[in-house]
């Protein structure tokens, strides 16, 4: 284990502070690296791998293989950071034996530290399980994107006051069943700030407000990489998209106009050499 190794006791004494916990979603090791030489606190492999890196709709289609290989990828660019994997969608639905075999993939083949597992009261004897198999687990409560169309649609959630109570309510039990940290996605900023006051555990907002104990982005997110539509709660820190469309279209350019590669990108033969060569060939 690597010298100051972030882990759960770590961020447990980072909520006491008030310190605020720092996380991004990594899909690969050169961005692993990058996030690991800035400081981010924690790293999570998120399923979102499935529309961000992978092309797919959503990120209902990414498979277990899928996030494995993109974990172990991270695994080797991070060594300080908290590695979290995320659990993909049916890869811990269908029973608790499945979901035990499955987080023990990511801690054992992909070298995560933990999982994490999205939804509220019926996800709570699983990761009660998992956590007593050995399997540290992150909950994920708000909106959930694996379900989200049981929620109707990519909306923010717990605006009444019954569905934010429930929200709670899911979290205490979440927290009793031994997870040891929350992402809470697209709730209203005083809701993110009772549960993050109300839970022991650190929680992890994105589009819950600057009170909660942590944020979370995705990199592709905030460099400004990801195409497509962006969500209210992403702040682009940078347009690295459009930095790497110019060199490519420069590129392009100088290669239709053979200005690439230039003398200094060759390589040379002696004349003598390469004279015996033409006349072998002659």
């Amino acid at each position: 284990m690597a010298k100051n190794k972030i882990d759960q006791s770590t961020l447990n004494k980072m909520k006491k502070k008030g310190e605020p916990i720092t996380m991004v979603t990594a899909y690969d090791y050169p961005t692993a690296r990058i996030a690991e030489q800035a400081g981010v606190d924690t790293v999570l492999v998120g399923d979102s791998a499935g529309n961000v890196v992978l092309g797919y709709p959503d990120t209902l289609a990414v498979t277990m293989d899928e996030l494995l290989h993109h974990t172990k990828a991270v695994h080797r660019g991070v060594s300080k950071a908290m590695l979290i994997g995320d659990m993909p969608f049916m890869s811990y639905n269908v029973s608790i034996q499945q979901a035990i075999g499955n987080g023990g993939r990511f801690i054992k083949e992909a070298g995560a530290d933990a999982v994490k597992i999205e939804g509220g009261d019926w996800v709570v004897d699983t990761a009660r399980a998992m956590v007593k198999a050995g399997i540290p687990v992150v909950g994920h409560l708000g909106l959930t994107p694996q379900t989200a169309s049981s929620l109707g649609g990519y909306k923010v959630q717990g605006r009444t006051a019954e569905s934010a109570r429930r929200i709670l309510r899911d979290a205490l039990a979440l927290q009793d069943a031994g997870v040891i940290m929350l992402v809470l996605e697209l709730v209203p900023d005083r809701l993110g700030e009772l549960l993050s006051k109300r839970l022991e555990i650190p929680v992890i907002g994105i589009g819950a407000g600057n009170k909660t104990d942590g944020q979370v982005l995705v990199f592709h997110d905030l460099v400004g990489i990801a195409a497509g539509f962006q969500p209210k709660f992403v702040k682009q820190y940078a347009q690295v998209g459009k930095i790497m469309n110019e060199a490519l279209s420069q590129y392009c350019s100088d290669v239709k106009s053979r200005e690439f590669p230039a003398p200094e990108h060759c390589f040379s033969i002696p004349d003598e050499e390469f004279e015996l060569l033409e006349k072998a060939l002659d």
